[in-house]
């Protein structure tokens, strides 16, 4: 749909802030009935390498230049920036596509229509849209790392992140170099046993991995990860819906013969805990890292909420579980067969993308794109305002395959989805 492509470098220097549109906002949220078309958000990170399963242009994987790193994730429905060295100030933002232009923010938006958008049990705890979701995609597995708690980030001024993951068959067509994760610690594993792993952070590989224990990815499962947790992701393509936040801390120095710089360790740690290592072993869940039936624990299997063979489609569950108690995100995988219209009805705003197939949403095209430009408008990605989603959505697969959607949703909107475990109950 809409703009042409354009293989131009794209900026790292924008400090344009945000500016206000009430009307113009108000104006694409009723023009849109509440489902709202965002265009793509494209991140890169420079400390790895991009698996070239998100379907961008291979010319434009080094689209913000190549101090910047390969663009290896592309973010959904998010109002949280990226914490990246060099970026403009709306880097990780989603924009709202209106007149089939890139309008103004989601975050510009929420900010206006408050409850309007996202609910208002949502917008009077937090004030704004506090999750997000993401595809990540790397060639290789990412360094161990861990992602700070809601009171270990409030010392730098920053929000926790727990997180979840989903591996969607649609784009895991091939594994790349190491489809395994490691997570935690094995049992047994001393604290003094990470500590020595940081002293030895510039002696080469700091041997972090060898007090974990890997675990081989299955496309079409899933996990869920607590903030404080050590985790090495594997190099399939991850939906990982998560808290709004971007802080994490590096714990293992060396990837792939790829050094790992002490500064990704402590950039979300206070200046005067940056050579404590002490403090930074302290950082970890302890209990929760060396979890003897850490994947009965953590570990997702689809379930299905809704739908059947002969309704036509089917509804799954792939995040769910609560985090100390709370249910702060999860996540539905809707398959809708060639020929099958219906009508969804959810608790509250959600975000959603097309992983397969092409059809309608509320009458609005909904496709599938198979390679798309940097600067391309596409109409894979939505976002429904919480009255559209309690008034119910339709969907219509005009298309001859499955029409695939992943959508996420925000804390508290669905109280009773399943718990870790129930899978094996069924």
């Amino acid at each position: 749909m809409a703009k042409k492509p354009s293989t131009a470098k794209a900026s790292s220097s924008a400090k344009s802030p945000e500016s206000t549109k009430p009307a113009l906002i108000r104006e694409a949220i009723n023009a849109a009935g509440g489902v709202l078309l965002l265009a793509p958000t494209w991140v890169p990170r420079a400390f790895l390498t991009p698996g070239r399963r998100l379907k961008l242009h291979p010319d434009d994987i080094y689209a913000y230049g190549a101090d910047r790193g390969g663009i290896d994730e592309r973010w959904f429905a998010s109002t949280t920036p990226a914490a990246n060295v060099g970026a403009a100030w709306d880097e990780g933002l989603s924009y709202i596509v209106h007149n089939g232009e890139k309008a103004f923010t989601l975050r510009e938006a929420i900010r206006a229509e408050k409850e309007n958008l996202i609910g208002q049990d949502i917008w009077r705890k937090y004030e704004r849209w506090p999750v997000y979701s993401k595809f990540f995609d790397n060639m290789g597995p990412i360094p161990h790392h861990m992602h700070q708690s809601m009171k270990q980030a409030a010392l730098v001024g920053q929000q926790g992140k727990p997180e979840s993951y989903y591996f969607p068959p649609q784009l895991n067509y091939t594994g790349n170099n190491f489809p395994y994760t490691f997570f935690g610690l094995e049992p047994g594993t001393q604290k003094s046993d990470v500590r020595r792993c940081l002293e030895n952070w510039n002696r080469g590989d700091n041997g972090i991995l060898n007090f974990s224990k890997a675990y081989r990815l299955q496309p079409g499962t899933g996990w869920l990860v607590p903030p404080c947790i050590l985790h090495a992701p594997g190099s399939l393509v991850t939906y990982e819906p998560q808290w709004g936040s971007d802080v994490f801390g590096m714990y293992q120095s060396m990837v792939e013969g790829r050094y790992v710089p002490w500064d990704l360790l402590i950039k979300d740690v206070p200046t005067r805990y940056h050579k404590d290592l002490d403090y930074l072993v302290e950082q970890l869940d302890w209990e929760g890292n060396v979890n003897p039936s850490f994947k009965e624990s953590h570990y997702l299997e689809p379930i299905v909420s809704s739908g059947g063979p002969k309704a036509g489609y089917e509804d799954r569950w792939i995040v769910y579980g609560k985090v100390n108690g709370e249910e702060l995100f999860s996540a539905k995988e809707l398959t809708i067969q060639p020929g099958t219209k219906i009508t969804v009805k959810d608790n509250g705003a959600y975000g959603l993308i097309a992983v397969q197939g092409c059809g309608t949403i509320n009458g609005k095209r909904l496709q599938t794109p198979a390679m798309i430009r940097f600067s391309q408008l596409t109409e894979d990605e939505y976002f429904v305002s919480h009255g559209a989603a309690k008034a119910g959505v339709s969907y219509d697969n005009t298309g001859d395959e499955p029409l695939v959607i992943l959508r996420y949703f925000g804390p508290g909107v669905n109280p009773h989805a399943p718990n870790i475990g129930d899978a094996k109950k069924k």
